[in-house]
């Protein structure tokens, strides 16, 4: 699919709070009192991750019953901007109290499901690198919990196939025998998204975490990379759609969306990431950001298997 950014006033114009004529909003301040004045059921896709109470330099340790509460009033709000073909995603990792792992989507499942919203998937998100830990397992995934406000919500799932490892495969039996059984755009990327080793000589990426060698590298701490949100914006919104990051950072979501002509909105209350975040877009514009390329395969057939082949039906 080629990214088409929507057509701009003033190449682009970042209007500092909502309008509804704006496609890209970008707002400091606080998170809740931002998106209790957006109007209700105006977003398509709500994806972000919020501060994890993990002692980050851009949020305040505190104990985790509070965390919650706080969150609580937050997402209310949230629920009410969702649209009803709406989804949300809600990417978290763990709260870590004197050794002992709290997985946090498990606390937000019960948030997310008192409010009627209906869970779809549980997405594993898997990378290579990150802090070692000597008491336990070293932690080296998050989960991403995809909900929906309605049982009619969007998805275009050909929208975000990825290569089949054996395309050739065929129907064996059946009134389909002989027939491809996959489909010509891709196999499903199912509900563990991840790095996949290729051979002993390389890895071939899947989304791999922002660090310091990731081309989309600032100064943020735990940054979205793009790509993670790509995947999201396009099963989950049609162009000129509504995406909208309460807890944007550095603007990664506000890019991902941008970058497949939809309008976004996001909210941060550091001034240093929304500064970084307002560069970035216009970087995007002028064609100067660095960003990881969506799609990189995770499997590469060599061409001697017959099931690796391409069928002739679909070329």
């Amino acid at each position: 699919m080629t990214a088409v950014p929507l057509p701009l006033i003033d190449a682009p114009a970042i209007a500092p709070d909502f309008s509804a004529t704006a496609n890209i909003i970008l707002h400091e301040g606080d998170v809740f009192s931002f998106v209790r004045r957006l109007p209700s059921e105006i977003a398509a896709l709500i994806i972000t991750s919020p501060p994890y109470n993990i002692g980050k330099e851009y949020e305040n340790r505190t104990s985790i019953q509070r965390y919650l509460a706080a969150q609580e009033k937050t997402i209310d709000e949230l629920v009410r901007v969702l649209s009803p073909q709406g989804s949300i995603c809600w990417e978290v990792g763990n709260y870590v109290e004197n050794g002992e792992v709290f997985p946090l989507d498990i606390f937000y499942y019960d948030l997310f499901k008192k409010r009627g919203l209906k869970l779809r998937n549980r997405i594993i998100w898997h990378f290579g690198h990150g802090l070692h830990a000597s008491l336990r397992f070293s932690g080296r995934y998050e989960t991403l919990l995809w909900f929906t406000k309605s049982d009619n919500y969007t998805f275009n799932l050909d929208s975000v196939r990825v290569p089949a490892k054996y395309p050739g495969k065929r129907h064996f039996k059946g009134p389909n025998r002989g027939k491809p059984s996959g489909n010509p755009l891709g196999k499903n990327p199912s509900d563990i998204w991840e790095i996949v080793a290729q051979d002993w000589e390389r890895e071939l990426w899947d989304i791999p975490n922002v660090k310091a060698n990731h081309p989309e590298k600032t100064i943020h701490p735990c940054q979205f990379p793009v790509e993670l949100v790509e995947r999201c914006v396009l099963a989950f919104t049609n162009e000129g759609d509504r995406v909208l990051d309460p807890y944007c950072g550095v603007g990664s979501a506000l890019i991902a969306g941008l970058k497949h002509g939809r309008r976004v909105i996001g909210c941060d209350r550091d001034p240093e990431y929304i500064a970084i975040g307002r560069d970035r877009i216009q970087d995007f514009y002028a064609g100067t950001l660095r960003m990881r390329p969506l799609g990189r395969p995770v499997h590469t057939p060599t061409g001697r298997e017959s099931v690796s082949q391409i069928p002739e039906e679909w070329r």
